[in-house]
């Protein structure tokens, strides 16, 4: 009985939260979502002659295609970001980043790298989750063909599809370590991802998700407390900003819901 009852405080904390937050929340979870994107567009500005260099020792594609690789990063990732800001052509946009994940994961030769590929297909999720939030309840994808019923339409799979990509970050933190304490981290951890990723007691777990992520982020990957010129600042900086996304992606979730593919929404029929 104590135990529903803390449930119950703690769900109408995370409601509470949502009332205050509802009209601004969105807007939030959007520039969180695109951070990564944003910064990655500015340094390709910034550092232009050394991703160029790379490319073209890496590929040996010659100093014109790493060029336009570079503007195709450039465009693609600051153009998509300002749309998305924008709310103007989402859906192309959101293409547009996907496509930047793709190719950044192929020239940047990441591709059997399992921490970066969760983590890239963690931030994907977010995308699946900002198209969702642009668009309404989709119709029959095919004229003349029944619907299947508004639990399988396009946005409410793109939620589902959203909600289990992203825990995939989640797993990228988990430590193989006997100590209680991260013994107990994980435990906490993987319980969060398990119950965003079925939907049930999403936005409770969803919202707890975002503030352990806030707490790791800054105390782990503080990228400013590093001089510029040590490598380590660049590692810690990619990580800031690839987890600042994710929590962007989580925020969605939050203001959103869990759509219909849930535990959440077939407590409702029950």
């Amino acid at each position: 009985m104590a135990h529903g009852d803390l449930m119950s405080q703690a769900e109408d904390v995370a409601d509470q939260f949502l009332r205050v937050t509802k009209h601004y929340l969105p807007h939030v979870a959007r520039l969180c979502l695109v951070s990564t994107f944003l910064e990655d567009g500015v340094r390709m500005w910034f550092q232009w002659a050394e991703q160029s260099d790379y490319i073209n020792s890496a590929w040996g594609c010659g100093p014109f295609l790493a060029n336009v690789f570079v503007l195709i990063n450039l465009l693609g990732q600051l153009g998509g970001c300002v749309l998305v800001l924008s709310r103007n052509f989402v859906q192309p946009a959101c293409c547009s980043l996907f496509g930047v994940i793709a190719l950044q994961t192929l020239a940047y030769n990441i591709l059997w790298d399992l921490k970066f590929i969760m983590r890239n297909l963690a931030l994907g999720g977010g995308l699946l989750l900002l198209l969702a939030e642009c668009r309404g309840e989709a119709r029959s994808v095919f004229a003349g063909v029944p619907s299947l019923g508004h639990q399988s339409s396009p946005k409410h799979l793109l939620q589902l599809g959203g909600r289990v990509l992203l825990v995939l970050m989640f797993m990228t933190l988990l430590h193989l370590d006997l100590q209680l304490f991260t013994l107990l981290q994980n435990l906490v951890g993987t319980v969060l991802m398990v119950l965003v990723a079925v939907g049930f007691k999403t936005k409770l777990a969803a919202l707890t998700l975002v503030f352990w992520l806030l707490g790791i982020n800054f105390t782990f990957n503080a990228f400013w407390s590093v001089p510029s010129y040590k490598p380590m600042h660049d590692f810690l900086k990619y990580d800031f900003f690839q987890t600042t996304s994710v929590i962007g992606g989580l925020l969605l979730v939050v203001a959103l819901g869990p759509g219909g593919v849930s535990m959440d929404e077939k407590k409702k029929e029950w």
